[in-house]
């Protein structure tokens, strides 16, 4: 009986440790969350532009996120991201987060218009997200995607202009699926992503389509794109029109 004293004593302060440890990263995060929505309201307008220049001068608020979510999250505090809406809002954050600082850590490029700028910065460049390494196009392939919520693609944001207009606001667990309907009606309504060319009887939508066409319709296949797209539009597009992509624009979507 004593041995088995002697033996369990160690075992619940290890125990005890482990959830003060737990305890202090989920306040390190919840802190981290907090600077990031400063950085949002900060230094990103109206219009989704950000404000580079200030935020390079002063990444203080942003890298704490960034320094947070190294070492925390879904995988390593799995009690607390039991919900596929905190986990979604998790990956979209720090996604986000990561591009912004990605950005900045490059010297703020003007662009990413070759294959070869884009591969260093998406997939070369190595980040470290809840304790694993990995890069941009990683972790939104094996990651994010896999999570089967093609709303996301309407809030990840890599910080160039034909990207979903990044909000002001971070995502938040209780408030997810208002944020990713809101952001997936404001980016099928808008001009600049789908247009109708009733002359020419075409369809002109985002290239984000082009890239991700399984996650929105299973056939793949772009003539079943307006069905998906119809689900959100205001005006529903016509029946029958050809479906085309926009040229991508990869210009770093800096405030002037």
């Amino acid at each position: 009986m004593k041995l088995l004293k002697k033996i369990a004593l160690p075992a619940i302060a290890l125990s005890i440790l482990s959830l003060s440890v737990m305890a202090d990263a989920r306040s390190d995060y919840a802190n981290a969350l907090d600077s990031w929505q400063s950085v949002l309201e900060t230094h990103v307008d109206e219009s989704g532009r950000i404000n580079f220049t200030a935020l390079a001068a002063n990444p203080t608020e942003l890298k704490s996120y960034v320094d947070a979510v190294r070492v925390y999250g879904p995988s390593t505090d799995p009690e607390t991201f039991a919900s596929r809406e905190a986990t979604l809002a998790f990956h979209i954050n720090t996604y986000n987060a990561l591009a912004m600082y990605g950005v900045i850590d490059e010297g703020v490029p003007k662009d990413f218009d070759s294959f070869f700028k884009r591969a260093r910065f998406f997939r070369f460049r190595r980040i470290e997200i809840d304790g694993k390494n990995t890069n941009l196009q990683d972790y939104e392939n094996k990651v994010i995607r896999p999570l089967n919520e093609p709303r996301v693609h309407f809030t990840l944001n890599c910080m160039v202009r034909d990207c979903p207009q990044l909000p002001q606001s971070a995502f938040q667990t209780a408030l997810l699926d208002e944020q990713l309907e809101q952001a997936t009606r404001e980016f099928i309504n808008s001009e600049k992503y789908v247009r109708v060319d009733d002359e020419k009887q075409q369809i002109w939508v985002s290239a984000i389509f082009d890239f991700y066409t399984k996650d929105f319709v299973p056939s793949g296949k772009a003539r079943d794109l307006p069905d998906y797209i119809n689900h959100y539009r205001t005006e529903p597009l016509p029946v029958g029109y050809k479906v085309k992509y926009l040229q991508y624009d990869w210009t770093v979507n800096e405030q002037q």
